[in-house]
Parts: C-alpha cells; sequence; structure tokens
C-alpha cells in the first residue's frame, strides 16, 4: 500500500471525475490519502470528501498565499476547527517568498498561528516553504525551544541546510513528482540524504505531474512514480518504499487510524 500525503482534490480540477479519480488511485495501490487545507474558506468541501471517504482524512490551515486574507488569524480558531472537525494536521502554511501573494509581514503571524495551534494539540505540522530558508529556520528553532511539535516539511524544494536543520528537529521530508523532473538534481540529493524512517511521498495533486505525466492534471494514482523513483535514489524496492513511507505517515499522523485504510 502507498499513501499520497499531500491532495488537493477539492476545487475545480475534480468537480467533474472525483469518483473516477480516486478509483484510479484504489487500483494503482494507493490506499490512504490526507487532503489539504489551503484556506479556511475551503473546510466544508474539503470535511465533505473526507467525511465520504474513510480512507482520506485532512488538514486545517491556510497557505501563505492567503495570509492576507486571514490577518486576525488565531491559534485558538484553528484549535477549535481542527476539534470540531476531527483534523489530523494543521496546515498546509508557512512562508512563500518567491510568489509573495502576501506580504512577509502578513505570513509570519498567520504562520506563528499555525505553529502555537499545532504546538498545544500535538498534531503535525504541514509547512510549505520556498525561497525563504532562513526565515523558516528561525521560526522552526524558536518554536522548539518554546515546545517541541510534530513537523513534515511538505513538497521540499529548498536547500539542504534547512533540510538538515528540520531533521534535527525531528521533522519528517515528504517529495513529490519534483523527484522525476530532469533538472531536479538539488531536490534528488537531499532525498537520498534523508533517513528512510523520516520519509514520505506525495503528488500535491493536481499540481507537479510526475514523468511520464507531467505537463497533465496530476493525480493521486501518479504518486507510484514518486515512490519508484524515491527507490531508485536509495537503491531499495518499491516495495520497501511503501512499507516505510505507509508506516512513517501513520507514526507521523497517529490520528488517522490505520484500520480505515482501503485494502490494495
Amino acid at each position: 500500500m502507498l499513501v499520497d500525503s499531500h491532495v488537493n482534490l477539492h476545487g475545480e480540477k475534480y468537480e467533474d471525475d472525483l469518483d473516477e479519480v480516486l478509483a484510479r488511485a484504489h487500483e494503482a495501490g494507493i490506499g490512504a490519502m490526507l487532503a489539504i487545507s489551503d484556506q479556511l474558506s475551503s473546510q466544508p468541501a474539503i470535511q465533505a470528501i473526507s467525511s465520504a471517504h474513510e480512507h482520506i482524512w485532512h488538514s486545517v490551515g491556510v497557505h501563505p498565499h492567503h495570509a492576507k486574507d486571514y490577518p486576525e488569524l488565531t491559534a485558538a480558531e484553528l484549535i477549535e476547527l481542527a476539534r470540531q472537525s476531527e483534523a489530523v494536521g494543521i496546515g498546509e502554511c508557512g512562508l512563500d517568498l518567491y510568489y509573495e501573494y502576501s506580504k512577509l509581514s502578513d505570513q509570519e503571524p498567520v504562520f506563528q498561528a499555525h505553529i502555537e495551534a499545532a504546538q498545544e494539540l500535538q498534531l503535525p505540522l504541514i509547512i510549505h516553504t520556498r525561497n525563504a530558508d532562513d526565515q523558516m529556520q528561525g521560526m522552526l528553532s524558536e518554536a522548539d525551544q518554546v515546545k517541541p511539535l510534530p513537523l513534515l516539511m511538505h513538497c521540499y524544494t529548498s536547500g539542504m541546510s534547512l533540510a538538515q536543520k528540520a531533521l534535527e528537529l525531528g521533522a519528517y521530508i515528504s517529495f513529490s513528482g519534483i523527484l522525476t523532473f530532469r533538472k531536479a538534481d538539488d531536490v534528488r540529493a537531499i532525498a537520498d540524504m534523508v533517513p528512510l524512517d523520516r520519509l514520505l511521498i506525495e503528488t500535491d495533486c493536481p499540481y507537479l505531474a510526475p514523468v511520464p505525466h507531467r505537463g497533465r492534471r496530476c493525480e493521486p494514482a501518479h504518486v507510484v512514480h514518486v515512490a519508484d523513483k524515491l527507490a531508485e535514489l536509495k537503491n531499495v524496492t518499491p516495495e520497501e518504499i511503501a512499507r516505510v513511507t505507509t508506516d512513517n505517515f501513520f507514526r507521523l499522523f497517529s490520528k488517522a487510524d490505520r484500520s480505515k485504510a482501503l485494502v490494495t
């Protein structure tokens, strides 16, 4: 069994064929998924998908792109939403200085609210970070001094130094279809460095379709190609990657009931 640890199934990309997408995922051996929150206004749609499928869990959070839209967001609000909806993680949240759809001054307090919510609930903090290595390392180091918390560096494309620091803080690191891209040698080098017991895989669908599907809509079934590339990098079998990444997912997201995963 494989787990796709980061899917974006709500919204127009899948509104016409979600059932078929999920059937293809099952056929490909994907037994569990984590539906990710991009903003609080998406929660009803995300929770509806999660509620309809026992093997799909969900998170609560605000992507840094949308930080400007939630200037008053508090940890207490995130905590209440997570408890009410039985979320298994906090995020996707973090810092993005590549697109900067929200100013850093808007992103930092929103990210801090997520940190404090995850600390209180001891739920994994699902982190998006792009072109913000120094700022991210600083905020995570400061948070760890207050109260350690479970961390997941999602769809990792940042530098080696931040990856090493995150591992020191106990983080897991997840890789997407970017691993298969021709020019992604830096990402592959970091994946090769991360210990097997800290690795997760994802699609981040509908984005970042791996080779041989690049340029098309991504879907959870494609996580098979991420697992195969990771097995190649680690010089282990795809079955070993499936085993360890599935074990890692359920260890990190301990509120996700493994018995609900589909038999594949």
